[in-house]
């Protein structure tokens, strides 16, 4: 049996230690409330530092410097497009509510550190704890270690102490702020979030005959019809079409047998009598349509109805459908027969209505004969084939370019002033994928390499926090007291209150989406899951999308700036260090 309680395995292998530490993470994390939950990171953070307190095991620093600094780039990258959306003119009342929730949380996070006499590890766990934001751990021990005057022993202390405020503070502030946003103000100003919603939605809504519309899922179906009809033969297939599409109906002709051969398909086809057309439709269309009375008996033919169909990604870039809403997308001749099935913003799916202008950078999944897909999504932009292969000189070249561009420069009162080359990624991140949004043949990062850069990467990097911070957390928190928790929540809940002030009683942003607009000043996925519960309705979200782009970058960067006035404040904060523990 392994003697696990003498660690004589992890002491050569440490490596191992951190594997176990992200499954159990893991684990934890997928504890849930409602639609409140630890999260991924979180799990790993307090798995980090009970094994860590267990096992004492210090984990070399540039394991998590690696894996912060990936995450910074795919986060900065994934956000890209819509953050620099944001800067335009229909994007600037979100940009600035999510401006003033940040700045708030900087101010108060700062004032209570000074209040408390707070030194720079205990004020950025603060800091990123009562406002979500579990990049702000590294980055804070990024300027911790760029600060002068500290030895070895008291800059590691310092460090270790960010992850301490952060466990502390982050589980409550998560709680609070999905509760604030999806229970308590819409009881106290009585909204109901689910009746506001729906009328938002209606109001996006095109009229309700048409049928476009299905809450941006589209059943189509694929039928074979024998032509009987006298009215028809003689008719083109474009004719037929246009008079559907003027009743309202979305019904295409898509292939012909003939005598027994399948026709090569033009709109300018004529229809005959015994014909057999194979007719793709919404659902809906083509029940009120009635296709056997209007057309005729309806058949079995396997080779015609076999087709080879597409479901295509493209990536909106042309200028001359950039701003069009989707209806109006809809109407291009391009379109005919061919369905968007999704639209994805900024990496999420967006809850897209037929008044919803398509912008650049926007994903729509098409979906059609192959024939149709392929010339509709050039005219939209460029069409992204599937591939799992990451372009790894993109990646490559932007953290490295990023870390270059944040390599300190400056120094303020013997303080380092830089964005760090974890800040410098995030930075590069973000032109990456702007450029990547406007130029989607380039640096093709799937899904599944998002993932694991962003998500993985962050939880493999606060694992290693945690293994190394585990063996001073108990006297870090006997120390900082249950002072933490108490202003860690008003840190939380003061921010999110001025920005809901100014959102509502000044911006006049719907209630909903404001809502929405708050969980993303805060960067609370917890906290967008719970208002969407609540609204019974994506549309909050609508509101979401902007501020957490935003919010994400300027919360990273307040995690080196909080530590920059606590370190020239004059007050010592030399009593918040802990005994050093040294690993066994």
């Amino acid at each position: 049996m392994i003697d696990f309680l003498n660690r004589n395995i992890f002491q050569p292998h440490p490596e191992l230690l951190v594997f176990i530490t992200v499954a159990l993470g893991f684990l934890v994390g997928k504890l849930r409330w409602k639609a409140i939950g630890l999260g991924a990171v979180t799990g790993c953070l307090i798995a980090g530092l009970v094994l860590g307190a267990q096992f004492k095991i210090t984990i070399d620093g540039t394991v998590k410097n690696l894996f912060f600094t990936m995450f910074l780039f795919a986060l900065g990258y994934k956000v890209g497009p819509q953050f620099f959306r944001g800067l335009k003119k229909d994007g600037l009342p979100q940009v600035l509510n999510a401006v003033i929730v940040c700045v708030t949380g900087l101010l108060v996070s700062w004032g209570f550190a000074t209040l408390l006499g707070y030194g720079p590890g205990l004020s950025a766990g603060l800091l990123g704890g009562a406002l979500t934001q579990s990049a702000v751990i590294g980055v804070a021990q990024d300027a911790i270690g760029n600060l002068p005057g500290l030895s070895p022993d008291q800059m590691k202390e310092q460090e270790n102490l960010v992850a301490v405020g952060y466990a502390v503070t982050y589980p409550l502030g998560t709680i609070l702020c999905a509760m604030l946003l999806a229970n308590v103000l819409p009881r106290l100003y009585r909204r109901n979030l689910a009746a506001e919603s729906a009328q938002i939605a209606k109001e996006m809504d095109a009229p309700s005959d048409n049928p476009d519309l299905h809450e941006g899922y589209y059943e189509i179906v694929l039928r074979a019809y024998t032509i009987q009809r006298p009215d028809l033969v003689g008719r083109t297939i474009d004719d037929f079409e246009n008079q559907q599409k003027a009743l309202g109906h979305r019904i295409y002709l898509t292939r012909i047998r003939r005598d027994g051969k399948i026709l090569d398909h033009t709109q300018q086809t004529a229809l005959l009598a015994g014909d057999v057309v194979a007719v793709s439709a919404l659902r809906g269309s083509l029940v009120d349509f009635d296709a056997r009375t209007h057309i005729g008996p309806e058949t079995d033919d396997v080779e015609l109805l076999g087709y080879q169909t597409e479901t295509l990604h493209v990536v909106a870039s042309e200028k001359a459908q950039m701003g069009k809403t989707i209806a109006e997308l809809r109407a291009e001749p391009f379109m005919v027969g061919v369905y968007i099935d999704k639209l994805f913003r900024s990496g999420t799916e967006f809850p897209y209505r037929l008044s919803t202008p398509v912008e650049r950078g926007d994903t729509l999944i098409l979906s059609g004969p192959k024939r149709l897909v392929d010339p509709a999504g050039k005219a939209i932009g460029k069409p992204v084939p599937t591939s799992f292969a990451t372009d790894m000189i993109w990646v490559g070249l932007g953290i490295f370019l990023g870390g270059c561009l944040g390599i300190p420069a400056l120094t303020a009162g013997g303080v380092p002033i830089s964005l760090s080359t974890s800040g410098g990624a995030l930075i590069m991140g973000l032109v990456f994928g702007w450029i990547r949004g406007k130029y989607p043949t380039y640096g093709n990062v799937p899904p599944g390499a998002q993932w694991f850069m962003d998500t993985l990467g962050l939880c493999l990097f606060v694992a290693v926090v945690g293994i190394n911070a585990g063996p001073s957390f108990t006297s870090g928190l006997a120390t900082a007291g249950w002072g933490l928790l108490l202003f860690g929540a008003i840190a939380t809940l003061i921010p999110l209150l001025v920005g809901f002030f100014v959102g509502h009683h000044v911006q006049k942003i719907r209630f909903p989406i404001l809502m929405g607009v708050l969980a993303g000043g805060q960067t609370t996925t917890a906290a967008i899951g719970a208002v969407n519960e609540q609204s019974k309705s994506q549309v909050p979200t609508l509101g979401y999308t902007i501020p957490y782009a935003i919010s994400n970058v300027l919360l990273t960067i307040w995690g080196a700036v909080i530590v920059i006035p606590i370190h020239l404040t004059p007050a010592s904060y030399t009593h918040l260090t802990l005994p050093t523990i040294h690993p066994v």
